[in-house]
């Protein structure tokens, strides 16, 4: 089984608390979108997000942490973001998975990640280094055709037992604490050196989502695009990614 874990901001931390729920209902739908029914997706959130789509296979665990100890906003998120990821990996175990995904409340996912790792359960697990760039809103989308995994958080299937799962987990620690779930972009590297490599997926597994006024690294003036690999946003991938 993969379980899949999403953290997501509280509304204090949030420019729009409506926008990020707006943003996250896309997600959900995106990760319930699966061909096999064996996944889960458990949601760690300071309040549920207000979303009309229900589904059996979401749980929501509702968190209050005290306001991380770091010296800038983006560090306090990261670090948010962190110690949501092991709360939510923890609470995975009762689903006994095979193995799991962070995901980004805002990204889309591919619709047959829950079938391949099923068909695959022994693997180690893959780093996505094929997927797509879209800017929130647009009719455009843009191929990303190798290392995605270093631009996006959404980029790893981890077999469980190689999460790095505290003994005694902690939640009120600094960043470096929470590390291993925060870089997403090192994880390939820590897992090569410990003898249990991922492999890269073997085809487009998520839509990095930017430009939503929400995003950490990029708001609005800075996202940058290849004109060369931009394409009409068809039906397909819409359809394959929930991506509307």
């Amino acid at each position: 089984m993969l379980v899949f874990v999403v953290p997501i901001k509280s509304p204090q931390a949030s420019k729009s608390w409506e926008h990020v729920c707006q943003l996250f209902e896309r997600c959900a739908i995106s990760l319930c979108n699966q061909t096999s029914q064996n996944y889960r997706v458990i949601v760690v959130c300071n309040e549920q997000p207000r979303i009309e789509f229900h589904h059996p296979n979401i749980t929501y665990i509702e968190v209050d942490f005290a306001v991380a100890n770091e010296p800038d906003p983006i560090s306090i998120g990261h670090t948010d973001k962190g110690r949501k990821i092991l709360r939510g990996l923890i609470h995975a175990q009762e689903f006994s998975p095979s193995h799991t995904m962070a995901v980004d409340a805002d990204d889309c996912v591919s619709k047959h990640l829950a079938e391949f790792v099923d068909r695959n359960q022994n693997s180690y697990g893959w780093f996505i280094n094929q997927g797509y760039k879209y800017e929130n809103e647009s009719n455009l989308i843009y191929v990303k055709r190798g290392n995605f995994y270093k631009m996006c958080g959404t980029c790893n299937i981890i077999k469980y037992e190689l999460n790095q799962i505290p003994e005694s987990p902690e939640y009120n620690r600094g960043y470096g604490y929470y590390k291993f779930y925060i870089d997403h972009e090192k994880v390939r590297e820590v897992l090569d050196k410990n003898g249990t490599p991922l492999k890269p997926l073997p085809f487009p597994g998520a839509v990095y989502i930017v430009a939503t006024t929400e995003n950490f690294y990029y708001g609005n003036l800075n996202v940058t695009f290849n004109i060369l690999n931009r394409r009409v946003l068809k039906k397909s991938i819409q359809e394959e990614f929930s991506l509307y």
